[in-house]
């Protein structure tokens, strides 16, 4: 009886852990929209009035959100949708696009992603057809066919604005904010950025029809702050299954908030860098500790977090290479400063190799070449020896195409 008894509560205790594991990590790893907002309260409320004025009253506008990277761009505009959504003037009244400057990297394929995202008719199942001067015409056509009163409001939320800024002559977003300085279908043009110069990169014709209007997230709030934010993004919801074990948590978390060696962690990572990015990758470290036997985060958990999260990825690969393939790291390093950053062969490091051997031949063993060989091999794998790639030749060049260029770019 006292077996299944310790089985069921074991059972439980697993239970209990999956859960806390789930919540956190949705917190921690995702720009979730439920997490709470630190230090941009003035922000939200700007961005939500904006973005309510388009869904609910039909005003077009344009705006961009600017901050360093972790500073919660992303976060800020998903809360403010998220709530923008669940008011009852809004439900299904609000067409959404959202392109990042990573994935479509020329207009040619963004407007094909606006054209699928709106489900326009040139667009059979994931297919878009017709020229990018087609579908472009295409679009603006259907946007400039409606009125404030009766369309459907558009919010186009670019990510990563400052890379469609490099787009050829800036056709997609003059075209974009064009519209949102017309009184035609309602559109919002919401841009995301790490960029504090982004305005000095548009040209001129689309700076004239941005509205200029900038929102800003420095992540300037103090230690205190930071220390309540910590405590926050571990603390378990009121809602969580099990109460005991919340209540056991949270004052856990409570305790090590007051913890001498925790804040002097939090002390460092805070002194390194702000962002809420960084915390997060922290406490993602200590909560991967959490098991069934060690069910509550400890001081020497977040201790140990915090030493691998400095730690070098490249140091540790050397940790655990052979006597060998160290002596081929020194070689190179040896033609390197020999050379003057010159590119070398294996030849020339397998050679560099036996000079040192025969000088120190007492204390090294003399390994046959297919064995060094295979060394260098391994050294290319782990990335630490890089082969340089060569550029691409034009076929068929001319002669004199070719001087000009090479002399044209000879002071880069």
């Amino acid at each position: 009886m006292n077996k299944r008894k310790l089985k069921e509560s074991s059972g439980t205790d697993g239970e209990c852990i999956s859960q806390v594991q789930k919540v956190l990590r949705e917190r921690l790893c995702h720009h979730h929209a439920m997490g709470k907002l630190f230090g941009m309260d003035q922000q939200y409320k700007h961005l939500l009035e904006l973005l309510k004025q388009t869904a609910v009253h039909g005003e077009s506008n344009s705006a961009l959100i600017i901050g360093p990277r972790g500073s919660g761009k992303t976060a800020l505009l998903n809360r403010a949708l998220k709530d923008l959504r669940e008011m009852k003037q809004v439900k299904g009244n609000l067409l959404e696009v959202h392109l990042n400057g990573l994935l479509q990297t020329n207009d040619k394929v963004a407007l094909k992603e606006i054209t699928r995202q709106l489900h326009l008719e040139n667009v059979v199942g994931d297919k878009v057809f017709g020229s990018f001067a087609e579908n472009l015409v295409f679009l603006l056509e259907a946007l400039r066919k409606g009125d404030r009163t009766s369309s459907c409001p558009v919010l186009f939320v670019l990510d990563e604005f400052d890379l469609f800024v490099h787009h050829k002559n800036q056709t997609l977003l003059y075209n974009l904010f064009d519209i949102s300085q017309s009184a035609q279908t309602p559109v919002t043009v919401i841009g995301l950025t790490c960029r504090q110069d982004i305005l000095e990169l548009l040209e001129k014709r689309v700076k004239s029809r941005f509205s200029h209007r900038r929102i800003y997230l420095m992540n300037s709030f103090a230690f205190k702050q930071y220390l309540r934010i910590f405590k926050e993004q571990l603390s378990l919801p009121a809602e969580f299954p099990d109460k005991v074990f919340a209540q056991k948590w949270n004052s856990n978390i409570q305790l090590l908030s007051e913890d001498r060696t925790v804040q002097d962690v939090l002390q460092n990572l805070f002194h390194y860098s702000k962002d809420l990015r960084s915390l997060h990758f922290l406490l993602m470290l200590a909560l991967s500790n959490v098991t069934v036997r060690h069910p509550l985060i400890t001081a020497s958990d977040l201790q140990e977090a915090s030493k691998q999260y400095r730690m070098d990825s490249k140091a540790n690969i050397v940790h655990g290479l052979t006597v060998l393939e160290i002596c081929l790291i020194i070689a190179m390093k040896h033609l390197n400063e020999v050379y003057e950053g010159e590119p070398f062969n294996f030849q020339m490091v397998y050679n560099e190799f036996q000079k040192f051997i025969q000088r120190k031949a007492h204390c090294m063993y003399n390994f046959e070449k297919p064995v060094v060989m295979k060394a260098f091999e391994h050294l290319l794998q782990l990335e630490l020896v890089k082969p340089i790639e060569r550029p691409s030749v034009y076929p068929n060049c001319p002669t004199d195409v070719k001087q000009w260029a090479a002399s044209s770019l000879s002071w880069l």
